[in-house]
């Protein structure tokens, strides 16, 4: 293993450079959290189509499917990290978005269970690890990429700008979702509707690709590289020092509130609230849709607060709120009333807008550049296997089992207190250059 001094070398990229590049990661990123987000919006189509079962089981089923994916994040992100810690940034992000588009668009042209059976499932879980995969080597690749362009004492908002990128993407999946359900009738969507938003995925793609071909690898990795300090081996290395086990094991539970945020507040959320609260589905996308716009203007705020303030205060902050919100919240989404539904989902989306905004320039800051894409890439996708992809899953599943409807809001108070245990043990980096070594 080289040996390379540690060093925190100011970034001296210029606002222009940053703002194409954090344009150019947004693209590419909203393009992957829609390919990955609209399986979700679609869950009661898809266990129609693609399950023969009643209807409850179907939705659980897809959910199933839904959560395998995510069991292949981790492998990869240890594979697009190691290449992407060894041979670049830009390479491995081409990559990803090339594959979650091939994938998304495969499904879309999925045979159904009417037409071949049980194959038909079969080689739907198939598309979605190779989804899972591909996301598994985007995030911390485009948040590593990022962060890495931005220019110094504006890590916070420039990297917050993609997540709004990605609840922008899953804000169009809603409305698309939405329009197509209720524009076509149940029938027509089950028959071809439900194929146009996978299809969409070819042009987001494309898109996506031509972007991200056209920009440069980051002002670290060019560095590190010259120095000639790039790891052979990034996760043995990390592996190897206990500062950075430390590092891994902070990028697994500090972002537990993804669980109860992305993943049940907004991806499960429409089949929540008709399955469960008796909505209707276009009522539920409603909900969702203005939730996501709520807190798509929260978070460049979170992130701009984050670099005044550090990291961790906006994180705990964000926990805090959501263990005293939370409950009350989906109290008033239980109520069957569109307005109340609609006040309990944006002051929680507000409240995690300060969790989501923040949380990945965080685990970027835990490590150096000469591992970051690998070692963050791990403990976050680890992280969201477990808590995060099985959350609608599990939530259906207890949902059934115990008749409550009250159990998202309790997973959000749980998910909320083990993120503040965890950020409580960090490191605020904010306000240092980022490490190369």
């Amino acid at each position: 293993m080289a040996t390379v001094a540690a060093q925190s070398v100011p970034n001296t990229v210029d606002s222009r450079t940053a703002r194409k590049i954090t344009l150019a990661g947004c693209v590419g990123i909203f393009a992957e959290l829609y390919d990955n987000g609209i399986f979700g919006f679609m869950a009661g189509t898809l266990g129609t189509v693609f399950f023969a079962s009643d209807s409850k089981n179907a939705v659980q089923l897809v959910f199933l499917g839904y959560a395998v994916s995510f069991f292949f994040r981790p492998l990869g992100a240890v594979i697009c990290g190691h290449l992407g810690d060894r041979i670049g940034r830009q390479r491995m992000l081409v990559f990803v978005i090339l594959l979650i588009s091939a994938a998304t668009a495969a499904i879309g042209i999925l045979p159904t269970y009417a037409s071949i059976g049980i194959a038909a499932p079969a080689l739907l879980i198939l598309l979605r690890v190779l989804q899972g995969f591909s996301v598994g080597g985007e995030a911390s690749g485009a948040m590593s990429f990022l962060a890495e362009h931005a220019p110094e004492g504006k890590r916070g908002l420039y990297t917050s700008y993609a997540q709004i990128a990605s609840f922008l993407s899953l804000l169009t999946g809603t409305l698309l979702a939405a329009a197509l359900t209720s524009g076509l009738g149940a029938d027509r969507m089950e028959s071809y509707g439900w194929r146009i938003p996978f299809l969409l995925a070819v042009p987001l793609g494309i898109t996506g690709i031509y972007i991200r071909k056209r920009i440069s690898d980051t002002p670290n990795f060019l560095r590190l590289r010259e120095r000639g300090g790039v790891s052979s081996n990034p996760l043995k290395e990390a592996f190897s020092s206990a500062e950075h086990r430390r590092a891994m094991l902070l990028a697994l539970f500090i972002p537990l509130m993804n669980g109860s945020g992305y993943y049940v507040l907004f991806t499960f959320m429409p089949t929540f609230m008709s399955g469960s609260l008796h909505f209707s589905k276009v009522q539920g996308l409603l909900v969702t849709a203005t939730s996501l716009v709520a807190i798509s203007i929260a978070i460049p705020y979170m992130g701009r607060l984050s670099d005044r303030v550090g990291r961790k205060k906006v994180i705990a902050g964000a926990a805090i709120a959501m263990a005293i919100a939370g409950i009350p919240c989906y109290l008033l989404i239980g109520t069957g009333s569109v307005p109340l539904a609609i006040l309990g989902a944006c002051v929680m989306a507000v409240i995690f807008a300060g969790h989501t905004g923040v949380i990945h320039i965080l685990l970027v800051e835990l490590f150096p550049t000469r591992l970051r894409y690998s070692a963050y890439g791990l403990g976050y996708n680890i992280s969201s296997a477990l808590f995060g992809g099985t959350a609608p899953l599990l939530m259906t599943y207890l949902i059934d089992k115990t008749g409550s409807v009250n159990v998202p809001a309790f997973y959000a108070v749980l998910t909320a207190l083990g993120t503040l245990i965890a950020v409580s043990r960090v490191k605020d980096r904010a306000h240092q250059p980022l490490r190369d070594a």
